[in-house]
């Protein structure tokens, strides 16, 4: 375990000393028996779920995670591959993610649940409700990524040349995503999180098998209330989301990289915890 993730298990656990549950370590057998880990704090029947993006650890939700357990029950999942979660052999699909979150809210119980998806963690939560249905959501909350509608975003460039190595690729992907640096020891913990997932599961990761419609058609099947955050270059998307389903709330960050709940963490807990309060659970 690295400094850093020590230093916040003791930053969330020093949140029991001021009458709230301290986070704690959990894991559980998904149904093709794979070993999954998820953060949890706070305590009811209200729950929100986190899923986080490519690679990417449970605990970056951090400053949600302290912000949402003052009134809520929180979960943030580990996918399969990444954080404390096992390293499977197969799985890295949208079809056996989706069923992981879906045996995740199983064992949590039968309670609805506010389900809140990042970057690849918004397909994930696409895929879960296009396997499992919408009625366990009590509310979608997606943050920073296509779902599927016009206009498709632009591609990535292609990076030409020598091969960079794998760490030296992770630490400028990890710093890419934030427009404001969290600090050095942060972006070099959070690098090597990254590199917990095995080359050829990240690649399995960013190729799932399906059309873009297939985002578009589970988004669209859902009745619970909707957020959907951005940054600009995913603005017509959430324009065209609010044009569909004029329930939907669609907020369009600026000044903020792809990790704005990160970069401008006030701004995005005020704005889901407003969401929340006012369509979800008054």
């Amino acid at each position: 375990m690295s400094a850093w993730q020590r230093g916040l298990i003791v930053v969330l656990t020093l949140a029991g000393l001021c009458g709230r549950a301290p986070a704690a370590d959990r894991y559980f057998l998904t149904s093709d028996g794979v070993r999954l880990h998820y953060i949890e704090q706070g305590s009811g029947d209200r729950t929100i779920v986190f899923i986080p993006g490519w690679t990417m650890p449970a605990w970056i939700f951090e400053l949600q995670i302290r912000y949402f357990s003052k009134r809520y029950h929180v979960i943030a999942l580990d996918p399969r591959g990444q954080g404390l979660s096992q390293i499977a052999a197969s799985g890295y699909d949208q079809n056996r993610r989706g069923y992981d979150i879906a045996d995740l809210l199983a064992r949590l119980g039968p309670q609805k649940v506010v389900l809140v998806g990042w970057s690849l963690g918004v397909l994930d939560s696409l895929a879960y409700v296009h396997l499992m249905g919408p009625s366990r959501l009590a509310g979608l909350v997606l943050i920073d990524n296509s779902v599927g509608e016009n206009p498709p975003p632009r591609p990535e460039p292609v990076r030409r040349g020598i091969p960079l190595p794998r760490e030296r690729e992770m630490g400028l992907f990890v710093r890419s995503m934030f427009a404001h640096s969290p600090g050095e020891d942060y972006l070099d913990e959070l690098t090597l999180a990254t590199l917990v997932t095995p080359p050829w599961a990240a690649r399995d990761l960013l190729a799932y098998p399906v059309p873009r419609t297939y985002w578009r058609k589970a988004l669209y099947t859902v009745t619970a209330p909707i957020l959907y955050v951005v940054n600009p270059r995913l603005k017509g998307q959430a324009a065209n989301v609010a044009l569909h389903d004029q329930e939907a709330e669609c907020v369009v960050f600026t000044g903020t990289g792809h990790a704005l709940f990160i970069d401008a963490p006030d701004r995005f807990n005020q704005t889901m915890q407003s969401f929340i309060t006012t369509k979800i659970w008054p």
